[in-house]
């Protein structure tokens, strides 16, 4: 029995979009999830999946990465989506061309085996290569896939900054030739050009969905987003993949040719001041996780794109970004649009540990309850519920969560009103989030009277799966 005298009862939180499926196994007890009272997560977002992988990989389908993650008995519920960069990279690698018929068919074929075997979506990460190679075309063969088979199809779209609105018709477009269901993942504009945009951007949603498509998307609390470094440099530079890359930087004239096409965007949507080095393979510039692009250029007396390149080579072009390049109120008006959803686009994570990650990780949900968004009056509290539990569930036709209700699962969070606040800063970002009293998985306590348990109920949700 669970005394909930002066707190909240909700279902147990639904983080829309996540990327927990690379982290779940190195931290199943879910530490980051549970203290916000997160109980199901969404992967395979922005096109990444690690189902279905080339020859000779761990988990060929979605059957064999869903045994691994019930192996591991996570905290927590894994709903899967399969990207289609994973898709591609499974029939093309990591070319830089469009397929021919028997490839397409190909990638058709794996994405309707993860359908059958529970997966939830379809997603596309269309600035991420091999994903980025792929024409309106591609996408829509696969979305009309996705579709037939009811699937969600989750993009993080082409652009985000200066061609937001020509990315969101794209979207639009995809979901009229395929009438798969559209959700936009972590809507934004980026740069302060682009500010302002979001509101014309939910404009042609509505509009889309006054004429009869389904279309909504989500946002994470905060105006910075995190990536990869390689994420900002032209197309064309990754044809081939990380080696092809390294080489391309290692030949001066090639390497010339990216700079020229990566300056543009110096100052723009790339602010080398907010660019600020997450996470590194090993290499020289280890000591600088945590600065900005901005004191790597002046320390070694180069411009920003040149600091770019240089720290790519020296770390096999393994380096992860947090980039401050938002404004408030675009994220704020998106976190009020009815159909905006919130999401971390985050990992599953237990503090402490390395790097200096997105404080989205610890604070995502904690931080709209809280002070932070709540106290400012930017979404009423139930509001705000909704947006964690209902609204994701309908979103994933996830019938049987995200509600309070006989016969419903028993996920649940109890929160202290008063205390629920987040903690993560982007100064230090491995902070738990606090008000979380008591979470429950499927009716097993997982954190009780604010501290984990140990229990371990979790499980991947599919499709097919039977309700338990």
């Amino acid at each position: 029995m669970i005394d909930a005298t002066g707190l909240i009862v909700t279902p147990g939180l639904i983080d829309l979009h996540s990327h927990a499926d690379f982290t779940v196994l190195g931290a199943p007890t879910a530490e980051s999830c549970l203290y916000q009272g997160v109980t199901t997560l969404v992967t395979g977002n922005c096109g990444m999946s690690p189902f279905p992988g080339p020859s000779g990989s761990p988990w060929p389908d979605l059957a064999g990465f869903a045994a691994a993650v019930d192996a591991a008995r996570p905290a927590v519920n894994l709903a899967p989506l399969v990207g289609h960069g994973a898709l591609r990279a499974a029939v093309l690698g990591q070319q830089r061309r469009a397929p021919d018929q028997d490839e397409l068919d190909r990638m058709r074929g794996l994405l309707a085996t993860a359908a059958e075997q529970g997966a939830f979506g379809l997603s596309t990460g269309l600035i991420y290569a091999p994903g980025s190679f792929a024409a309106t075309d591609e996408i829509e063969a696969l979305a009309a896939v996705a579709a037939r088979h009811d699937l969600l199809y989750a993009t993080h779209m082409r652009d985000e900054g200066d061609r937001l609105i020509e990315a969101v018709e794209e979207a639009l477009a995809v979901a009229r030739a395929s009438g798969v269901r559209l959700q936009i993942s972590h809507l934004k504009a980026m740069g302060p050009a682009n500010h302002g945009k979001v509101a014309r951007a939910l404009a042609l949603m509505d509009a889309a969905a006054a004429r009869g498509l389904d279309v909504a998307c989500d946002v994470y609390p905060y105006t910075a987003s995190s990536t990869t470094l390689t994420s900002r440099l032209p197309g064309w530079a990754m044809d081939g993949g990380t080696g092809a890359l390294l080489a391309r930087l290692a030949d001066p004239a090639t390497r010339e040719r990216v700079l020229a096409d990566l300056r543009p965007a110096v100052g723009r949507t790339f602010l080398p001041e907010g660019v600020i080095i997450a996470e590194l393979s090993p290499g020289p510039y280890g000591a600088r996780v945590g600065d900005s692009i901005a004191a790597i250029a002046r320390d070694t007396g180069v411009e920003p794109a040149e600091a770019v390149l240089d720290v790519l080579a020296a770390h096999d072009a393994a380096v992860t970004i947090v980039n401050h390049a938002m404004a408030e109120r675009d994220v704020q008006d998106v976190l009020r649009h009815p159909a905006g959803a919130v999401a971390s686009d985050g990992w599953v994570l237990r503090a402490p540990g390395d790097g200096h990650p997105h404080p989205r990780n610890f604070g995502t949900f904690a931080r709209v309850l809280g002070p932070s968004v709540r106290g400012a009056g930017v979404v009423p509290p139930a509001e705000a519920v909704r947006k964690m539990t209902a609204l994701p569930a309908t979103r994933l036709a996830l019938g049987e969560r995200g509600t309070v209700a006989p016969g419903q699962v028993a996920d649940l969070a109890v929160f202290d009103p008063e205390s629920t606040a987040d903690h993560a800063t982007y100064g230090d970002p491995w902070r738990y989030a606090s008000g979380a009293r008591h979470v429950l998985v499927a009716g097993e306590l997982v954190l009780g009277d604010g501290t984990p348990t140990g229990a371990r109920p979790g499980r991947t949700l599919l499709r097919t799966a039977p309700a338990r």
